[in-house]
């Protein structure tokens, strides 16, 4: 079962390639995988839901699936939602339907393959199996300066998954496997000298690829010039990985190593959130906004798996970085989606361009303002719950005899982002929908009900999420 909804998007993608209707066939693919992705979650501790072949005898590897508890069903879960709005969302080049639908599909099966893989090997390749169609999107299909845009990426993208091959194999060779869970389960300790460097190694690997200050400036460019449904899986689901996986392998396998480097780890989440925040600010395109945005919430993720790094016994950390990782992954995903349809219904995204386009466009301005709200962290909506859960993780066992902490300051100066947001977000709705139209708003059409589908189905997750978030929180008991 697991195997289908991994190879899914694959078979659909071929079936496109021979010559099926791309939108028709990506939109079916996606459809039976939110499916089935719901199913899991409804399911997933039945034995139906693992999945193993041998694919070499030594080193003993294997195309294995599984889902070995609630973390692997919410980031799956997450996938097939954003998957079902990206193919539904945005609009293919004329003659490009193939590349835009099939490369779209491809992205999805190796985030769905690296979430679900229970194999080093397998966990690794398929995230890198995702990436390619993002470059070839970017690069062939994107906007402005997209090949600089997709070689930036390229080089970013593909030094970090250096620096995190090599952390995985050190791992692998030091537990003498490549299965996932006989490493979390063996009694084999890693001496402090080599997890510290392990740590480093996956902390730069992983953290390039989350887009960790310093090493984040391939974000905001890369989905300022990426095609709508690339914008929308890359940032609200790919980008998930290195998390999902420091929670996954680093946290459980290396945690001594982690905590060598939970000071500097902070100094950089701090980056994110502050730094980072305040060029969110400075920007005047709506879509490198939402990039930089995107890079700036990765601190706070980054701020509940550091509290777990300070105090293994954190039973709040890592449901809250879960939590988070989906609201993020829902809500970028549908602020990308709408930046792509307020350019096409007025022929720009420069904040200085627009105004008054809740006149001509009241539906528009409405659900935007509900995926604004969402990212500011609105009470009701999802990113709200993930959000608080990250702060109290940060106190989780604090001792006010003992004075503040690291993670308690890092905590303190973290929640200023939240004024941060504020400011670009609210900023940005003003100048687009607020105040006297302009030429390019004054005739500029409502959005459709083929692109209302997409959007309702992404609040439709914030607002059940954020007014219940035991919904996933019970999976992760």
């Amino acid at each position: 079962m697991l195997a289908l909804l991994v190879f899914l998007p694959i078979l659909a993608f071929i079936a496109i390639l021979l010559g099926a209707p791309a939108r028709l066939t990506a939109i079916g693919a996606a459809a039976a995988n939110l499916a089935l992705g719901i199913y899991a979650a409804a399911t997933w501790q039945c034995d139906c839901w693992s999945f193993s072949i041998p694919v070499l005898a030594k080193p003993a590897m294997n195309l294995a699936f599984g889902m070995p508890d609630g973390m692997s069903v919410i980031m799956i879960l997450l996938t097939v939602i954003v998957t079902l709005a990206a193919v539904l969302s945005g609009s293919a080049p004329a003659g490009k339907e193939k590349l835009y639908f099939g490369s779209s599909l491809l992205i999805s099966a190796g985030a769905l393959g690296a979430f679900a893989a229970t194999d080093l090997f397998f966990f690794f390749a398929f995230h890198e199996l995702a990436l390619i169609p993002t470059f070839l999107m970017i690069g062939m299909l994107g906007r402005g300066e997209r090949k600089q845009a997709a070689w930036k990426i390229t080089i970013y993208l593909g030094l970090g998954s250096i620096i995190l091959l090599a952390g995985l194999v050190w791992i692998a060779n030091s537990f003498g496997t490549l299965d996932m869970g006989e490493m979390l389960a063996s009694s084999t300790t890693i001496d402090a000298a080599s997890q510290k460097s392990i740590a480093a190694l996956l902390l730069v690997g992983f953290g390039t690829l989350v887009s960790l200050f310093p090493f984040h400036s391939w974000a905001a460019p890369a989905y300022a010039s990426a095609p709508a449904p690339t914008a929308m899986l890359h940032a609200g689901v790919l980008k998930k990985f290195g998390l999902y996986g420091l929670l996954r392998i680093a946290l459980p396998l290396v945690p001594d190593g982690l905590h060598a480097w939970l000071v500097p780890l902070l100094v950089l989440l701090v980056g994110n959130i502050l730094w980072v925040g305040l060029v969110t600010i400075s920007q005047k395109r709506l879509d490198s906004m939402l990039g930089s945005s995107s890079v700036m919430h990765m601190g706070y993720i980054f701020l509940a798996i550091a509290a777990v790094i300070a105090v293994p016994g954190n039973e709040i950390g890592q449901p809250a970085a879960v939590l988070l990782m989906f609201a993020h992954g829902i809500s970028i995903a549908l602020l990308f989606g709408l930046a792509d349809r307020i350019e096409r219904n007025t022929g720009s995204i420069d904040l200085d361009d627009l105004g008054g386009l809740a006149k001509s466009a009241p539906k528009l301005a409405f659900i935007f303002g509900i995926g604004a709200m969402a990212s500011i962290g609105l009470p009701g909506l999802a990113n709200f719950s993930g959000e608080i859960l990250v702060f109290l993780s940060a106190f989780k066992n604090y001792d006010p005899a003992a004075g503040l902490g690291p993670v308690q300051i890092a905590c303190i100066l973290a929640v200023w982002g939240v004024v941060i947001s504020a400011v670009y977000m609210l900023r940005a709705y003003r100048n687009i929908f607020q105040g006297p139209a302009v030429e390019s708003t004054e005739s500029a059409s409502d959005i459709t009900l083929t692109d209302r589908i997409p959007a309702v189905l992404l609040i439709l997750a914030l607002l059940a999420v954020g007014l219940y978030p035991n919904l996933l929180l019970n999976l992760l008991q």
